[in-house]
């Protein structure tokens, strides 16, 4: 039973609650660097490693933190390990560091980030907890790798700096634009409510007997 409540944890984040398309959180680096594929793929995995981190350090100490200080605690704690993803950024992959602009930083703002700290990880165990994130990581990613993936095809013909459609291919430069970004996200979101609500009609629907059941009713099974 609590290896289910674990796997629970994770699989909500990629579809149930996905950060960007069901809950519509961190949608400043959503639309600001999903200009190409491999941009949200490297914010995803730095946000990610945030949020992974994070939630073990608060589930570890949530019994020592004091509740008049949470929210500073939490905020302290979060931006030790975005500083970690900076500076690696810049020593490792300055380009990438340069693309993505003030960005990264900014991931200590990340309203996924933080309400993770308050909603789960202060209130639960460590291994729950970072199924939790990592389950809200993993959707967050790719999220941002899919509506990068798209701008980039549309925007630039290419996937990954791939070239995937021919040379005759018209590109959309609004893809690569603002515009672009509410565009693809508003039809992303459209289509995976459609699905939701066709895999929920296809759901079967079992009678509920626990009413009976209540008042007294016997079961002769």
């Amino acid at each position: 039973m609590k290896i289910k409540g674990i796997f629970s944890d994770f699989v909500k984040g990629l579809w149930k609650e996905n950060p960007v398309f069901r809950m519509l959180l961190g949608m400043c680096p959503t639309l600001a660097v999903t200009n190409a594929a491999f941009n949200g793929l490297t914010m995803g995995i730095a946000t990610a490693f945030t949020l992974i981190c994070s939630s073990t350090i608060v589930s570890s100490f949530r019994k020592f933190i004091p509740n008049q200080v949470r929210i500073p605690s939490f905020v302290i704690i979060i931006a030790t390990f975005v500083t970690v993803v900076d500076l690696f950024l810049k020593a490792n992959f300055p380009q990438i560091r340069q693309e993505l602009g003030p960005y990264v930083p900014l991931i200590i703002v990340n309203c996924i980030i933080l309400g993770r700290q308050e909603a789960f990880a202060s209130k639960n165990p460590v291994i729950n907890s970072i199924s939790d994130a990592l389950g809200m990581g993993v959707g967050f990613t790719c999220a941002l790798v899919l509506l990068g993936s798209v701008r980039e095809i549309l925007g630039t013909g290419t996937i990954f700096n791939q070239q995937v459609l021919g040379s005759g291919f018209q590109t959309w430069t609004i893809m690569l634009l603002p515009p672009g970004a509410f565009l693809t996200l508003g039809i992303l979101i459209g289509v995976i409510n459609k699905i939701s609500k066709v895999l929920e009609a296809k759901k079967p629907n079992y009678p509920d007997i626990s009413c009976g059941m209540k008042r007294g009713h016997k079961s002769h099974i």
